[in-house]
């Protein structure tokens, strides 16, 4: 498999440097609340990303982790009156819940920051030791950015952004949340403040709790050790976190880190960045009450190449449903032909040799995990696939296809007869007609009327069909 590699800036081959298992790092969500769509395209194309090596018959050992203590996690649970440990317990859960219905593989290994806090300790006695970080007045430890010469190299920043010597004692602010263009020594211990109330631990330099940056350093040297394969995330991750990431592991225990990194490109929605002031910010619970599936998110979410920005919109849901029913009657047309009623899973589908039609979606996702490319392959080879002499062949080349795209197909039943209320079928025509004539603000108006009665519009290259929601 190649894929692009950020801090070299080209496409390169990846193997495991053992040479039996891949080993890679995910930063996981900060649980103090729903996970939205945006975090989503990145777990689900890091899933994909997982899929396609293992599918390949290349063993992994995947780690992600779970940032259960910072500054929204504390102010949060206070906020609500619970403990640290049950609020993030109850956001996890639910974190884990929305992974499971978008089909994410469980990672083998998800650690917590709170469980971590002596590795943590230890990294900044080594640091310490070593002259990259310095307690200050008040308790608080600070990593030395002018101790570490190959500062900013992930991200690409040049002499005139980074001047080591101009930035040396200066500190970013010292809140979890500050600005991400500050290059500035960033914090590694964060001194006991009222505002944090219970939530401290002892250290060498008195009460208080580990800087977000370091938890990641820290578990990823007790997981993967100091040299590992790959380290992934969305790319708002880059700048200051990852380069804080290398900065402090650098320095503490050596190794070269990451061979590999592997970044994620935000998604727009309706063709705005996300936000909750535009009304456009979107939790997977959000879009269920809008009438879709998580198999129709997940397809949406991979529908573009993970280094291109996805413009995610309602309408590309009713497309990923129309594409999902031609796939299920696709496949119920192969297994008819190959005399099979029963998918294969996924532990048998590794390694297949024989993907008949459907290589070519394989090979789009072992260059660059183009994910649009295989999409595009898929359907190409689905309509030839029918009129292959071996359909037992193209039968398992499509869900190897499907596995590695981690697509679970719904389940439809025998469809019966609606009777569509008079109303209903009046609303639809004007929706219908509104859009053609491209009235949207008209269009949308009557689609939410239609919701409202319980029924969707399910439009087509020519016309549109109701459903029952």
């Amino acid at each position: 498999m190649r894929l692009y590699d950020t801090l070299k800036r080209e496409v390169s081959e990846l193997k495991p440097l053992d040479g039996d298992t891949f080993g890679f790092y995910a930063c996981g969500p900060t649980v103090y609340g729903p996970a939205h769509i945006g975090n989503f395209r990145t777990f689900v194309v890091q899933d994909v990303f997982r899929r396609t090596l293992e599918l390949g018959g290349t063993k992994t050992k995947h780690v992600r982790n779970l940032t259960d203590v910072d500054d929204k996690t504390i102010r949060d649970s206070q906020a609500a009156g619970q403990t640290l440990k049950d609020f993030t317990t109850g956001w996890t859960e639910k974190f884990h819940a929305d992974c499971a219905a978008l089909n994410c593989l469980e990672p083998h290994i998800e650690p917590g920051a709170v469980d971590h806090i002596p590795q943590q300790i230890t990294m900044i006695e080594e640091l310490i030791e070593k002259g990259h970080a310095y307690a200050a007045e008040d308790g608080s430890v600070y990593f030395k950015i002018s101790s570490y010469p190959e500062y900013g190299k992930l991200s690409h920043l040049d002499e005139r952004e980074l001047d080591l010597g101009h930035t040396q004692n200066q500190r970013a602010n010292d809140s979890d949340e500050y600005e991400k263009d500050s290059v500035a020594d960033f914090v590694l211990w964060k001194a006991r403040r009222d505002e944090d109330g219970a939530n401290f631990w002892q250290s060498p330099w008195g009460e208080g709790r580990p800087g977000w940056h370091l938890e990641c350093s820290a578990m990823i040297r007790e997981y993967l050790g100091e040299s590992f394969d790959l380290h992934s995330g969305g790319e708002d991750l880059v700048f200051p976190h990852h380069e804080n990431e290398i900065a402090q592991s650098k320095c503490s225990c050596g190794g070269d880190f990451a061979a590999h990194w592997f970044h994620i490109t935000h998604l727009l929605v309706e063709g705005k960045k996300m936000s909750k002031s535009l009304g456009n910010f979107y939790r997977l619970d959000d879009l269920l009450e809008k009438g879709a599936t998580p198999a129709e998110v997940r397809f949406t979410l991979i529908g573009a190449h993970y280094r291109k920005q996805l413009n995610f919109t309602l309408d590309s849901i009713h497309a990923a449903r129309e594409a999902l029913g031609k796939l299920v009657k696709a496949e119920r047309a192969l297994a008819e032909a190959a005399g099979v009623d029963e998918a294969p899973s996924y532990e048998e589908l590794i390694g297949l040799e024989d993907k008949g039609l459907f290589d070519n979606a394989w090979l789009g996702l072992n260059e660059d995990l183009n994910t649009q490319r295989a999409i595009g392959a898929m359907f190409g080879a689905l309509r030839r696939a029918q009129n292959e002499p071996d359909p037992l062949v193209q039968w398992k080349g499509l869900h190897f296809i499907l596995a590695a795209l981690g697509i679970q197909l719904p389940v439809v039943e025998e469809e019966e007869a609606l009777e569509v209320p008079e109303e209903v079928k009046v609303l639809a025509e004007e929706r219908w007609a509104a859009k053609q004539s491209k009235d949207w603000a008209k269009s949308d108006e009557l689609r939410d009327r239609l919701r409202d009665l319980g029924w969707m519009a399910k439009d087509g290259s020519d016309g549109y069909s109701l459903e029952k929601i």
